[in-house]
């Protein structure tokens, strides 16, 4: 079963202007822009057949092709990564069993998040869309409502039911726990890893649907999936000793730099 990695990047976002060329500073003090990160983060995935970042700005494009990356053109008008997915696999050939869309913001996603998410797809042939949901331990959970509290858009939480069909997410902490967690504690919240695994029909499908109000309040692509009755799995995923951090506002460049430093990761 052929599997592709596409890395959406735009250059134009609302909250982060240019935040793919952003640069964060590894363990050893070098300096590496986001999309560089997540491309190296791609790479080291198993199982992969193909990695291409898809971007509609040549300022992306010519910093993905120095540092060696394979880049697919697409559409200004593609109005997320789901979309920009679905572009750069038509225009690719549309052949691709599964797509993995890792988000250009994600650089500390372990390759075993998206293993396990394409394997976590494979195992449930009646479902068309994965996503991998990460257990908050105390440290994360309080990063989230202090980013809430400060009227900062962070980290994305899921909530699913016994079968794993995810039930709802949101960028804010849900579920409501009125309970104080030390920073080592396991948590009831689960954070959404911006990570997504589709069968090509349910992406080739995807640009066609219209924008739900949920969508269009939270500003996640994939609940346009659930809004137009499409299951969305969970695959729950394990740290296994590493944090996790998107980066999602410029404040989180010094808090990714610093997980960096302290997992050695260059």
């Amino acid at each position: 079963m052929s599997v592709l990695i596409v890395i959406p990047a735009r250059y134009a976002s609302t909250r982060y202007p240019a935040k793919p060329l952003a640069l964060l500073k590894g363990a050893l003090g070098v300096s590496r822009s986001l999309i560089e990160r997540s491309w190296r983060a791609a790479c080291e995935v198993q199982g992969v057949d193909r990695v291409v970042v898809a971007t509609d700005d040549d300022r992306i494009r010519e910093a993905a092709e120095a540092f060696g990356a394979e880049v697919v053109m697409t559409s200004v008008d593609c109005a997320n990564g789901t979309e920009r997915c679905a572009e750069a696999h038509a225009n690719l050939g549309g052949n691709y069993e599964i797509v993995v869309n890792l988000q250009g913001d994600a650089p500390l996603t372990p390759h075993w998040f998206v293993e396990d998410l394409v394997t976590g797809l494979r195992a449930a042939p009646d479902q068309d869309i994965a996503t991998p949901v990460l257990r908050c331990d105390g440290a994360t959970l309080n990063g989230f409502l202090e980013d809430r509290k400060a009227g900062r858009v962070g980290g994305t939480t899921a909530v699913f039911d016994a079968n794993l069909r995810a039930m709802y997410f949101s960028k804010e902490v849900v579920p409501f726990t009125s309970k104080t967690y030390s920073n080592t504690d396991e948590t009831p919240v689960f954070h959404h890893v911006g990570v997504y695994a589709y069968r090509s029909k349910a992406l080739a499908d995807y640009p066609s649907w219209p924008v739900g109000p949920l969508e269009m309040l939270e500003g996640l692509e994939q609940l346009r999936f659930m809004e137009n009755g499409w299951a969305v799995r969970c695959v729950e995923v394990q740290a296994k000793g590493r944090q996790f951090w998107e980066l999602n506002n410029p404040e989180d460049v010094p808090k990714i730099e610093a997980m960096m430093a302290e997992m050695g990761l260059e």
